[in-house]
């Protein structure tokens, strides 16, 4: 067998195991085209090699595809649920020591799934150790590109408290400036660091051949000077920077001499222009985690680099680390293509009905599309803290929901797109259909569904079933004949079973459903969904979950796709 057909196989079985032990061919082949790109150009050879690998898998039982794929390929495995004690590796922790840990989000828009390893991680070891967690806003003034937006604040506490995050103090860095200007001004005093007017041609030059700045010998009382100047705006935006004087042969030409402070003319949304000098967030990790007591603070390993900024500024004003650094790789949700500015830009221009629109992927839109926070926390947890960049399927993340919704979600039809077909010799009493209202949870009780001649069917298996013989579901078998089915039997057959509704039935309800991608599917749904609470999660069957958010007058719903 080759690669690829490893490949088609291993996907095949993921896919299988992600929906009854029966996969799909679609699914599969934009997997494989993921990895094995080279294959598009020869579709018409590869797709009956994936059909036939399909149909073999789909021929195995469930357990025989879940122990092939756990030997051959286990990082695809979907898991059913989550561990009832998520490993964590114990933190150092001196004896009476308070665990204090920080949340430090740049409020730059909603939250989104990429930033939750790090919200969740630091929550779950503070409540392990009973220590205390501190949510300390990074609004310094930012960039022209990465700016602060004043309804990130609430959008962060809104996140964080829906994740059940508890904090036991909320700091905002814009009004911490006076801690940093002092920070600031001892490093001047003890000549560490330094007013640069030089120009980005000419620092780049310095920096990558280990040259001092000039102005980097300048007395200290020349320096204190251009530092109160700065402060009372003496100078303008791209005038002066302070600086840190580092090894100037440092191994890292990045970390030679960095910026401390910068001045910028923007106005901050909180504190308008009463600031013009900034810190950048190095001076304000140093500044805080000691002043506010941190012991561990979590971070990605992208930001190793600041660990060193910190610790070359406590040494350098002659204090003792109390902060032990611990780091994770970066976490990818393939299908999540997530950019905060982007969402941004949608949010605002109206392409996006708000944050909560699923293409944002923030917290906002999970919580709409009906995820529950304890799936979220599970999924991140399970990760652990390793040092390895994950890439793992959104599949994933879906399974640990599925398993807490799937028990409490109620049953309901929708059709997408609705054909009506006529039954051709429907024996008269077969008014009416009782089903379940969950097939697990008979406590749950049943729901009715009316019947007659005239049915409605999703388009996709009105076109793709013709000629053949199908089990309308707890209903009667008849065989699709263009829009009309010849009744054939009432009797439960080996059928494929595909969902209908009654086309003469005036209480059915309009469903507008809003997919990952902000696709738009219509259709009709169930009578059941009048009465169902908003927002709730139902299942439409052969559908999948969906979170239903709104309803207008006329018991028409809308709803957000979660997952199958």
């Amino acid at each position: 067998m080759s690669e690829i057909e490893q490949s088609i196989r291993q996907f095949a079985l993921q896919n299988a195991i992600l929906h009854d032990g029966k996969a799909e061919a679609k699914n599969v082949i934009n997997k494989v085209i993921g990895k094995h790109p080279e294959i598009k150009k020869e579709m018409g050879k590869w797709v009956p090699v994936i059909n036939q690998i399909v149909a073999a898998v789909n021929s195995l039982d469930p357990s025989a595809q879940r122990s092939e794929l756990e030997a051959t390929a286990p990082e695809l495995l979907v898991k059913k649920e989550s561990s009832s004690e998520p490993k964590l590796r114990p933190l150092d922790v001196e004896e009476g020591q308070k665990v204090v840990m920080r949340l430090a989000p740049f409020p730059s828009g909603a939250p989104h799934i990429g930033n939750l390893r790090s919200f969740i991680l630091n929550d779950e070891y503070v409540k392990r150790y009973d220590g205390r967690l501190f949510l300390i806003y990074d609004d310094t003034i930012g960039s022209d590109e990465k700016a602060v937006l004043v309804e990130s604040y609430d959008l962060i506490k809104d996140a964080m408290t829906w994740l059940g995050i508890r904090f036991h103090g909320t700091y905002y860095k814009s009004e911490r400036m006076e801690h940093y200007y002092e920070w600031g001004l001892r490093l001047i005093e003890a000549g560490s660091a330094y007013a640069c007017f030089c120009d980005s041609e000419t620092l780049r030059k310095n920096r990558e051949q280990g040259i001092e700045c000039e102005h980097r010998s300048m007395p200290v009382e020349e320096q204190l000077r251009v530092w109160k100047g700065m402060l009372k705006g003496d100078y303008r935006e791209g005038d002066v920077v302070i600086r840190v004087k580092t090894d100037m042969r440092h191994k890292n030409p990045a970390f030679r001499d960095r910026v401390l402070f910068r001045i910028s003319e923007k106005a901050h949304p909180r504190v308008g222009n009463k600031y013009h000098v900034w810190p950048l967030l190095e001076m304000t990790w140093a500044a805080d985690d000691y002043l506010l007591g941190m012991t561990h603070v979590i971070r990605g390993k992208d930001l190793m680099m600041e660990d060193e900024m910190e610790n070359l500024i406590w040494q350098k004003l002659g204090l003792t680390p109390i902060t032990q650094f611990l780091h994770f790789g970066m976490l990818r949700v393939e299908d999540a293509k997530i950019s905060k500015s982007k969402a941004y830009k949608e949010v605002t221009s109206g392409e996006y009905i708000g944050w909560d629109d699923p293409r944002t992927w923030s917290v906002q839109s999970l919580r709409a599309r009906g995820f529950v926070p304890e799936a979220i926390r599970h999924f991140i947890i399970d990760m652990g803290m390793s040092l390895s960049d994950i890439t793992t399927p959104a599949e994933n993340m879906y399974a640990y929901n599925r398993s807490i919704i799937d028990p409490k979600s109620p049953r309901s039809t929708f059709l997408p797109d609705p054909v009506e077909v006529i039954i051709e010799g429907l024996p008269a009493g077969l008014t009416e259909v009782r089903m379940p209202v969950h097939p697990e949870h008979p406590e749950m009780g049943t729901r009715t569904l009316s019947a007659s001649d005239h049915v409605l069917l999703a388009k996709r298996d009105f076109e793709t079933l013709q000629g053949k013989e199908v089990r309308l579901k707890d209903f009667c078998n008849v065989i699709l004949e263009g829009k009309k089915a010849s009744f054939s039997s009432v009797g439960n057959k080996d059928l494929p079973r595909i969902t209908w509704l009654n086309a003469l039935d005036d209480r059915l309800v309009g469903v507008k459903v809003m997919m990952e991608d902000g696709e738009l599917v219509s259709g009709m749904g169930e009578p059941n969904l009048r009465e169902m609470p908003l927002p709730s999660v139902v299942q439409f069957e052969r559908f999948g979950f969906a979170s239903l958010s709104k309803r207008d007058v006329y018991g028409n719903v809308q709803a957000f796709y979660t997952h199958k």
